[in-house]
């Protein structure tokens, strides 16, 4: 993760909008999830629309964060996403 990442807190992007590196929507982020570190995120549940299905965005995979705008871009396309529950 690059210094720029560990900078931004992924915390308070509950409700932000995902959108995948061709800027189709993937969803909201619904919570941030903690793994290696019990008070650092190092990804986030976004959960779709479509079939209220989640999936798993890393931390790596955040290309920019608009605070102003509420959206999250990613450098991946959303086929590439982890799908969970």
């Amino acid at each position: 993760m690059s210094s720029a990442m560990a900078a931004m807190d992924l915390t308070t992007t509950t409700g932000y909008l995902v959108a995948d590196a061709r800027g189709r929507v993937v969803g909201r982020v619904e919570a941030p999830m903690f793994g290696t570190s019990p008070d650092v995120p190092d990804a986030l549940a976004v959960r779709s629309g479509f079939l209220r299905r989640r999936r798993i965005v890393p931390a790596e995979a955040i290309n920019a964060i608009d605070g102003r705008s509420g959206v999250i871009g990613l450098r991946l396309v959303r086929e590439s996403i982890r799908s969970f529950g």
